[in-house]
């Protein structure tokens, strides 16, 4: 019976690291089907929201680097371990992807004729 219940606790162990090993990439079309009814108002809200979603990318890159580490430390000890290992890369291939297309945002506001963001203005 301990036999089969270190079965049980290896392959539950092996599925949580699996379930934690990282998410697959979604990263953002470039060119989008509605980009050509922004207005500079919505193109600038866009590139905003990127910049924003660029500092969590970053974040969650410098977290899954460090998981790794630690990861690949513990399975010199523990082999299974290296399964609990990010390889798909999701928050650097997403953060590519978002600076295509804040760099197509940029050329696009620049093609509108957008001078830059408008900020309301202190009286």
């Amino acid at each position: 019976m301990s036999h089969l219940s270190g079965v049980v606790v290896a392959v539950s162990v092996s599925a949580a690291l699996i379930a934690c090993a990282g998410r697959a990439p979604q990263p953002v079309a470039t060119v989008q089907p509605q980009d050509q009814y922004l207005d500079c108002t919505a193109i600038f809200a866009e590139i905003q929201s990127n910049n924003n979603r660029i500092q969590e990318l970053g974040r969650e890159k410098g977290w899954k680097v460090a998981q790794n580490v630690a990861a690949g430390v513990a399975g010199l000890v523990v082999p299974v371990l290296w399964f609990g290992m990010d390889w798909q890369g999701a928050a650097g291939t997403e953060a590519r992807a978002i600076q295509d297309r804040q760099s197509y945002l940029a050329a696009l506001a620049a093609k509108k004729g957008c001078s830059g963001p408008r900020h309301a203005s202190a009286r």
